[in-house]
């Protein structure tokens, strides 16, 4: 049975500490081998494959929408903080 402790948080806002995970000790010695340009391609790189798959689920989920909602609802979730993102999209 599992312990409530051992449970990611389901409360709104920011991840509890415990709901964090840590890099690899070898994931972090490969980051600190590249650049500053190869790492920011990375950052860019992760933001463009978060907004295709939320791009992807929105369509999913709203057909409805036109290509201009799509991208409204992208960047309110992208781009708003926490308690703003948790709280239900627009219909």
């Amino acid at each position: 049975m599992e312990r409530s402790e051992d449970k990611p948080s389901k409360k709104r806002g920011p991840p509890a500490p415990r709901d964090i995970e840590l890099l690899d000790d070898d994931y972090v010695k490969v980051l600190r081998g590249k650049t500053p340009t190869e790492r920011i391609a990375m950052g860019l790189e992760a933001n463009r494959f978060v907004r295709l798959r939320l791009e992807g689920h929105l369509r999913t989920v709203h057909p409805d929408w036109s290509d201009q909602q799509i991208a409204a609802e992208i960047a309110r979730r992208m781009l708003m903080d926490w308690e703003t993102i948790c709280l239900p999209a627009h219909s």
